[in-house]
């Protein structure tokens, strides 16, 4: 809470009906706020902290812009971008409307991780405006989290961000989400006896998320993996697929199938949803022996988890209110904590992998069908995580520090 002589009391009567709901109330004046890291109480501080002691420390940045690490906030600061098109479940609802869940991603990046953020919402859709906005802002920051930016602009707009900044791009959406889930099904897998390279996978969903699984999982050593759209498999002799779609059929489905998501389930290992389609009950029983259902959309599953418990070993949602919620939290704040430690110019894959097994690590021996991820709140996670990612950086070659 601010202590400003200028702030609004918000103590006083509610005099707003949405206050009556208890969400309104923690959101009110926002969740985020900047205050300095050092005191100015007199003429002497004042010449230090301004003008014209920080003279001093600008030219030398001039001459040594590395020291911008050392000396300003970029060292422990994310920039969290949006657009605003595709905020949570709710869709494209535009930039202003999509802040309280930049403000939420900052709370969390701090909370977690004990990294600053700044967020920014940004009233334009075009790629290039979203990708020169961003390139011209970055220079104070250690990192970007791009959040909640429609496919398949998404998929451009951290490419070329990345090939034009030397610091992190890394859109959450994708990378947070596929890291969470590759966590999941490493430790889904050891509670119904297999490895990885055993597993037969669809996925439910070829947009960012989807994408970015499919990657992950073709990284960890998973070959056998369909994923569909709302039409079918996303298969080569498929004629209607984006270039994204068509990167993807060459690099996925090893068996050509080319079938209904529905057909592709019988005998199947793994499902994971990611979309905003519905399953039936009889396809989720047509899955194999042992089968792990990871049910991710929110707030309605593709199928519900009770019905899916009735079949499968192991069910994951995106939800609170249920066991093994695969949640971004547990990645993105030791992601970018262990990034900004070593100055890291890219999150690369092999960084990524290393963050999901340092999560999957962190559930031990309390592994069980009902935990195969750990607590959100467990300070183990991030720490690890963290830890995880530096290291990765370093034998990648990316890491200045």
């Amino acid at each position: 809470m601010t202590d400003s002589p200028f702030a609004e009391d918000l103590s006083g009567p509610l005099t707003d009906p949405r206050d009556r709901d208890p969400v309104f109330p923690l959101h009110k004046g926002g969740k985020i706020e900047v205050r300095p890291t050092v005191r100015v109480r007199d003429r002497a501080g004042l010449s230090l902290a301004y003008t014209p002691g920080v003279a001093r420390v600008c030219e030398a940045l001039a001459e040594d812009p590395s020291l911008a690490y050392r000396y300003t906030w970029k060292a422990n600061t994310v920039l969290i971008v949006t657009d605003g098109t595709a905020v949570l479940g709710l869709g494209d609802i535009g930039p202003l409307a999509a802040l309280p869940v930049m403000e939420g991603k900052s709370l969390l990046m701090k909370e977690f991780g004990g990294v600053d953020a700044v967020p920014m919402c940004l009233d334009t859709r075009d790629v290039d405006e979203l990708v020169e906005t961003v390139v011209r802002m970055a220079p104070g920051f250690g990192g970007v989290l791009l959040e909640d930016i429609s496919a398949p602009r998404c998929f451009e707009v951290e490419t070329r961000l990345q090939e034009r900044l030397d610091v992190p791009v890394f859109h959450d959406d994708q990378h947070g989400t596929a890291i969470v889930v590759l966590a999941a099904l490493l430790n889904a897998a050891r509670v119904t006896g297999r490895v990885l390279a055993d597993l037969r996978v669809v996925v439910s969903g070829a947009g960012a998320a989807g994408v970015a699984i499919a990657d992950a999982l073709l990284g960890a050593g998973i070959g056998d993996i369909a994923v569909a759209d709302s039409r079918a498999v996303v298969s080569v002799d498929r004629t209607d697929l984006t270039p994204v779609k068509s990167a993807l059929a060459a690099r996925t489905n090893r068996s050509g199938f080319s079938g209904s998501l529905n057909d592709a389930l019988a005998g199947a290992d793994v499902l994971i949803g990611v979309s905003a389609g519905q399953i039936p009950d009889e396809v989720v029983a047509s899955m194999g022996p042992q089968a792990i259902v990871f049910a991710l959309a929110n707030p309605h599953p593709e199928v519900h988890p009770d019905v899916a418990r009735r079949t499968a070993a192991v069910v994951a949602t995106g939800r609170s209110d249920y066991p093994n919620q695969i949640n971004n939290v547990l990645a993105f704040p030791g992601l970018f904590r262990g990034a900004l430690d070593v100055r890291a110019t890219q999150i690369t894959p092999s960084m990524k992998l290393a963050a999901a097994g340092a999560i999957a690590r962190v559930v031990g021996d309390d592994l069980g069908p009902d935990f195969i991820v750990p607590s959100v709140f467990d300070p183990r996670v991030a720490a690890e995580v963290s830890r995880a990612v530096a290291a990765a950086a370093r034998i990648d070659d990316v890491a200045r520090g």
